[in-house]
């Protein structure tokens, strides 16, 4: 490869660390094009799966100032580049590492903070985003509807008390 081409290659990976939320790295040793184009579809719409060559991809992270990876690019690597929900994503790739044993999570980078293998399928075990928030909504509701209760509850309360009162001067009155 001349020189111009490994310039244009650091720049468009260096971009794509820039403009992604989360890069993670595989080692893919062992691994079919027909299970790399699976792993593509697992990882959902929102990444991007790209086998690299690691000087040029350690260059290119250095110039993006991600410099936590540099002792991961080692052996076959490849990178997933993550824009949408990284969870999704790690979950795809912890679903098809479990089916397939030759591809290795070394670690990655989520907005800045560099991850270990052990904490991308901690990120795994979430729930995706959309789930969080429904829950949280769930929650919002459930206070929302409870206060309403509450507030509900007093002057009815009041009503029935003076009612009682009402029927027992009643009753008393009515004696004498």
């Amino acid at each position: 490869m001349a020189r111009p081409d490994k310039a244009a290659a650091v720049a468009e990976l260096a971009d794509q660390f820039r403009s992604s939320n989360a890069a993670v790295l595989t080692e893919y040793r062992g691994l079919t094009v027909a299970q790399l184009k699976t792993l593509r579809r697992s990882l959902g719409e929102n990444a991007q799966y790209a086998v690299v060559k690691n000087t040029l991809t350690k260059i290119a992270a250095n110039e993006a100032g991600i410099t936590s990876l540099d002792d991961q690019f080692t052996g076959p690597t490849a990178v997933a580049f993550i824009t949408g929900d990284p969870v999704e994503s790690a979950k795809g790739l912890r679903d098809f590492a479990k089916e397939n044993p030759n591809l290795i999570i070394k670690g990655g980078v989520l907005d800045g903070k560099a991850l270990t293998a052990d904490e991308i399928k901690k990120l795994a075990d979430l729930e995706s985003r959309e789930v969080l928030l429904s829950k949280l909504a769930g929650a919002f509701k459930g206070k929302q509807s409870q206060a309403a209760q509450l507030f509900q509850a007093l002057p009815s309360k009041f009503v029935r008390t003076a009612e009682a009162l009402r029927v027992k001067r009643d009753e008393q009155g009515g004696a004498e």
